[in-house]
């Protein structure tokens, strides 16, 4: 392989390098913007020209244009072998044989891209102007093999990603119970059909809205600290928009997006009895020493015993000790427990 052809493929592999990079960044971009609609990406808007553009370019892989992506890569590599053969003296085309590949791969399997890549490389080959050469022969299937089975790869494994996608979607939107999002803000980033209806919201929307408006245990379960990830339910009180209270059942875990805590809550309305006398020793909660409260305050932030004896400066046997004193005044047995007993009855101390 000559150097001028050795330039024009590494050419064209780093415009296929800058257009999977467009290609991945515009979806991952576009499900962002579709999954969270604050209030500041509702005011900007989404009209940024070169978004569209990779858009359009992802669209042409879509499953609809398979037949006419497939004939047009047929008469691209037609005309590029007609055009190589007439300037069969004076210029070299084969590299061209590049962009029908890549636009066919997503929709052919893997072994017609490598007999693709095949035949344009020996066209290639048969109409290049220099001597024969095994060794080049070789280098371009390996190039025209590779690209190919590179962009179908990205494009298979996009459509699995947006099916999968697609599938948690209509799995959450159908879902009875409430479901909500909740960014390190305190703002509501994403909920289902079940939350609008339950905590109505005079425009409609709940998505951007603060969920201290709605469930203010949610927005104080939302840890700043760093800690690991827990699990727990509680009963709290609710907030309509329209002034209504409700007694409801939030099971919710606290994860990490980035560096950023959020949080993910199910919410279910609980149908209060009027001669209801579940709880009656909640009014009257047993006062806790400092030592305690601040045992308790580190573990609703998911800290370990271990990790609590550090941050107290104490033993670990000592943790152990504070925690069997808890679990005796709030009546309770395990640490789940104890964290849902600290958010709706502690959590002005936490």
């Amino acid at each position: 392989m000559t150097i001028s052809e050795l330039s024009r493929f590494r050419k064209a592999l780093d415009w296929l390098a800058g257009k999977s990079f467009a290609y991945s960044s515009a979806k991952s971009n576009l499900a962002a913007n579709r999954s969270i609609r604050t209030p500041e990406s509702r005011s900007t808007g989404d009209n940024d020209p070169s978004m569209d553009s990779k858009l359009r370019l992802e669209r042409l892989w879509e499953e609809r244009n398979r037949t006419p992506v497939l004939l047009a890569s047929g008469a691209i590599i037609l005309v590029v072998a007609l055009v190589d053969w007439w300037t069969r003296p004076y210029l070299s085309l084969g590299f061209l044989y590049l962009f029908p590949i890549m636009l066919a791969a997503a929709f052919v399997p893997r072994w017609v891209v490598a007999l693709l890549g095949v035949a344009c490389a020996m066209l290639a080959e048969a109409f290049s102007s220099l001597e024969p050469s095994f060794a080049r022969l070789g280098f371009e299937t390996l190039a025209l093999v590779g690209c190919g089975l590179f962009v179908g790869e990205l494009t298979r494994n996009r459509r699995l990603s947006l099916e999968a996608q697609e599938k948690l979607k209509a799995l959450v939107e159908t879902s009875p119970a409430a479901i909500v999002t909740v960014n390190e803000r305190g703002f509501i980033e994403l909920a289902n059909r079940a939350a609008t209806e339950l905590i109505a919201p005079r425009d409609g929307h709940l998505i951007g809205h603060p969920i201290a408006a709605f469930l203010p245990e949610l927005h104080h379960a939302l840890r700043r600290e760093e800690g690991p990830q827990f699990r727990t339910s509680m009963q709290c009180r609710g907030h309509r928009d329209n002034g209504e209270s409700f007694m409801a059942d939030v099971w919710f875990s606290t994860y990490k997006d980035s560096t950023r805590p959020k949080l993910a809550a199910i919410i279910g309305e609980i149908i209060e009895e009027p001669s209801s006398n579940s709880h009656p020793d909640r009014q009257e909660r047993t006062p806790l020493s400092d030592r305690e409260t601040e045992v308790l305050r580190l573990l609703v932030q998911g800290l370990l015993n271990k990790e609590i004896a550090v941050r107290l400066e104490v033993s670990e046997s000592t943790v152990k000790n504070v925690l069997q004193q808890l679990f005796a005044k709030c009546g309770v047995r395990t640490r789940s427990q104890l964290v849902r007993v600290a958010l709706e009855d502690y959590r002005d101390l936490l």
